[in-house]
């Protein structure tokens, strides 16, 4: 259930403004402290609201943490997924990654995966549905076009970076630039058979 979408009690009309700041609370101490350490108390006081207002909004913790989740990545336009090729993609990721702010995020997320498992499926069903389909889609283009070997799984080639991706979170400093990071991830694909363009066969 969104804010927009959750009941309403009689009495005056729900500020916009509170909402935003609720949200942007509550994804800013899940970032700094993580998900058993942010409360709705914490987020009131973030928020500089009245925990009664939260509870107005959210029916619980994991509610509130759920559609910060979601609305900290309403600008992941599909369209910007549709890269031209493989290149785009990992540089687009490689981008993202080398933001220490979203990669304390991730590692978050996957850490409160025993307690709160309903987070990680939160940030899966926004940007990484998406990203997902464009990826399947892109390394089967390449596929198609020979820089993949023709037997590849891209299924399996999906999870093989999305390790990829886990190892740098948790092996590599926040300090990494955007063409370090790229160029890890290339030598990934490399071994899996990727031939970048240009290269010879």
């Amino acid at each position: 259930m969104t804010v927009a979408d959750s009941p309403r009690p009689p009495g005056r009309p729900r500020s916009r403004q509170a909402d935003t700041d609720i949200l942007a609370a509550a994804l800013d101490l899940l970032i700094e402290c993580g998900a058993g350490q942010t409360s709705i108390e914490k987020v009131a006081q973030r928020a500089g609201v009245t925990r009664a207002t939260v509870y107005r909004r959210f029916t619980d913790k994991s509610a509130l943490l759920v559609q910060a989740i979601e609305s900290g990545h309403t600008d992941h336009d599909p369209a910007t997924l549709d890269w031209p090729d493989i290149d785009s993609m990992l540089t687009d990721w490689a981008r993202y990654l080398s933001r220490p702010r979203n990669r304390r995020m991730l590692r978050r997320l996957y850490g409160s995966v025993d307690d709160y498992p309903e987070l990680l499926a939160a940030y899966r069903n926004s940007p990484g549905r998406h990203r997902a389909s464009a990826v399947g889609t892109m390394l089967s283009r390449a596929r198609d076009d020979g820089r993949l070997p023709p037997e590849s799984d891209v299924r399996i080639l999906q999870e093989m970076l999305n390790g990829a991706v886990l190892h740098h979170l948790g092996a590599y400093p926040d300090t990494g630039s955007a063409d370090d990071i790229k160029t890890y991830l290339a030598a990934m694909l490399r071994q899996a058979g990727y031939r970048p363009a240009g290269a010879s066969r």
